[in-house]
Parts: structure tokens; sequence; C-alpha cells
């Protein structure tokens, strides 16, 4: 929580910063926010083997916290792009290092019995954070005048708390010299996901080449006329309506077709995304807005589900390291391609463009659906 709330401080700013502070292109905005996604799901594929490798999951945790605590202050020190993007990557860096190691130090250290509670409380929290961020942004951003490096200054101290709190708060359970350690990231495991998995994955793919980064979000309603210090705002409707919806979405997707909730999920992205292109109005763009977060709800917990049913259950940790690998270079292609679209023919195409892919992605699923359903032979 207390790292998540730093981060989304800086990043319900940092697209207008770099912008309108330093002069960046929209086109370099989708570049450096697609790499540095891109790059924190690519190292989190490695960094929960290395966990298991080596038996210790908490000082690969610390490490990712501190990388991300390191990066705040380069944040307010930048001057120029280069310093924003190394701020970016180390950022995420630390991100990829520590999410598969904090996952599994909370299943280490959490009874069996109470262990979804646990979970559920850790993405609570991480909700928390995620809407309490931009919130806080909003105040100081009234309080001083738009001062978007104070800001940043600001966001140091809930991150080297949560790094101390780790650090000096938490005991990680002793692990058996015996157990065995298996590396799932080999050739042989890889040939042994079905088809049916690898479907999962382009779908995956596609889905985040429709909605790239949620950079373009702050972007169209700075755009659209939204006063600076209450575009952060935009991203606390969001994840409100995110966190309110997951859990619902989550156990209807226990009594429906997976495959009817994740076309129902598409169907809701490409509304928003042709919302956000035609959005005249701060209500038509909360709308589309608030869309995007439906969809969301509906769809990532949904696709890890489907993740885990289509995959052995011993190549689990295979299955979603290869789905992330996937899915982080979508990221970095969509957001590449939706600034190009943004600076070369307007904002109103980058979302005109995720409409289009989401449709595609939509007609995939459907084919996949009518393939499946065909009499054999036929």
């Amino acid at each position: 929580m207390l790292m998540d709330i730093s981060s989304e401080m800086i990043h319900s700013l940092l697209p207008m910063f770099m912008v309108s502070t330093l002069g960046t292109s929209v086109l370099a905005v989708g570049l450096i926010e697609g790499l540095a996604e891109s790059t924190a799901l690519v190292v989190k594929v490695f960094s929960g083997v290395l966990s298991d490798y080596i038996g210790k999951r908490k000082g690969l945790a610390v490490l990712g916290y501190a990388l991300g605590a390191v990066s705040k202050p380069l944040f307010a020190l930048s001057s120029g792009l280069g310093l924003i993007v190394s701020a970016r990557l180390l950022d995420r860096v630390g991100k990829g290092i520590r999410g598969a190691p904090r996952d599994a130090l909370v299943a280490d250290i959490t009874p069996a019995h109470v262990r979804g509670a646990a979970f559920g409380l850790r993405q609570s929290l991480d909700t928390v954070g995620a809407f309490t961020g931009p919130l806080i942004a909003v105040v100081l951003m009234f309080a001083w005048a738009n001062d978007f490096r104070a800001v940043f200054w600001v966001a140091t101290v809930p991150a080297c708390m949560g790094v101390a709190l780790l650090a000096v708060g938490l005991r990680e359970p002793p692990r058996s010299e015996s157990e065995r350690r298996i590396n799932p990231i080999q050739r042989q495991n890889i040939a042994r996901l079905p088809t049916t998995y690898w479907w999962v994955v382009a779908l995956g793919a596609v889905f985040t080449l429709a909605r790239f980064s949620e950079a373009f979000l702050v972007l169209r309603a700075q755009q659209a006329g939204v006063p600076m210090a209450l575009v952060p705002l935009v991203m606390v409707a969001m994840n409100l309506i995110y966190a309110a919806s997951a859990y619902p979405f989550g156990a209807l997707s226990d009594a429906m077709s997976h495959r009817m909730l994740l076309g129902a999920g598409m169907a809701v992205l490409v509304a928003a995304d042709l919302t956000l292109a035609s959005s005249t109005s701060w209500y038509a763009l909360f709308g589309g807005v608030a869309l995007w977060g439906v969809h969301m709800g509906i769809t990532q917990g949904l696709l890890a589900t489907m993740v885990a049913d289509t995959a052995p259950a011993d190549l689990r940790g295979t299955a979603y390291g290869v789905f992330n690998l996937v899915s982080g270079l979508a990221m970095l292609v969509a957001s590449v391609l939706a600034g190009g679209m943004w600076d070369r023919f307007g904002a109103a195409s980058t979302f005109y463009t995720g409409a289009v892919l989401g449709g595609l992605g939509l007609a995939l699923l459907i084919g996949l659906a009518n393939q499946n359903s065909a009499p054999s032979g036929s």
C-alpha cells in the first residue's frame, strides 16, 4: 500500500510533467511507458524462479522495493528525458523483482486456511494505494500551485516507509534444505503447455494491444480541459471502479462461460475506446474512464484464471511467466503505437485504433468458440 501510494502520486502526474514541463512528445511518453511496463513483466518471469533456487524471498522483495524507493527522487531531480527514462525503468525493474517473491512470501507465511483472505487483503491494500496516491497528488497540486517536483519529493516518504517496514518488521520462515528446486523455464516444459493455453496467451496479447498504457487516459483528460490539478482524479475514478467490479465479476466467472465473459470484457473495452475517442466533455471522458475500469474488473482476474485452468498444475509458474512475457512485449508495442498515432493523427486516432484492435480480439474469440463447437471432421 505504501509503495503504491508513492508510485501513483508520481504516475498520475508524470505524463503531464513530461509533455508540459519537459516538452516531451506523446510518442516518447508511449515508448517510455511501454518499455517500463513490459520491463516489469519480463523481470517478473525470472524473479520468482530465482527465489525458488536460492530458497529465500525476503531479500529479493526488499531489493525490489528499495529500487522503487531509490527511483522516486530521480523524478524530482530530472531536467530532461534521460533521467526520467532511468528512473522509470529502475522503478519497474524493482516492481518486477519484488512481484513474484512477494506473492510467494505471502503464501509462505500465511496458514493455508486463510490464504485466500491474505491475498484478498493484499489486493485491497494495493487498490487503496492506487486511488489514495492520486488523491494526495491532487491536494498537493492545489496547495503548491501545480509544482510537480515538490509532489515527487513528497512521494519518496511513503516509499521509504514501505522498505523500512518490510526490512525490519517481517521475518521469513525457514525453508527445508532438502526441498526440491525446479526450474520451470525449460524447453521440455514449454512443449507440454497445451494449445488451449497458447490461445489464452494470444488473447491476452490482443487485449494488451487494445488497451495500451493508462498514461493516455491522463493525457486525454488534460486535453479535454480538465484542470491540471484535477487530472489525477481520472486514475482515482478508474481504480475505484476497477476495485468495485473485480470481485463481483470474479464470482460471476465461476458460474458462466469464461469465453462469454471475456467477450463481454472486450466489448466493454471497445465501448471505452470509442467513448474516449469521441469525448468532448468531462462527463463523456469520465464515462469512458468508468468503462475502462469495468473492463479491467472483468478481464484481469479472468485471464489469470484461464491461464491456471489451461496449464498443467506443475507448470503454472512457467505458464504465468510466459503469459507475462508475451503481455509485456505487447504492452511495449501497444504504447509505442498509441503514442505514434496520437502525435501523427491526434488523440482520437489512438483510441479508435484501440477499438479496432479490440474488435479484432472479439472476432478472434468468436472464431475460436465456433471452431471448438464445430462437429468433428467438419
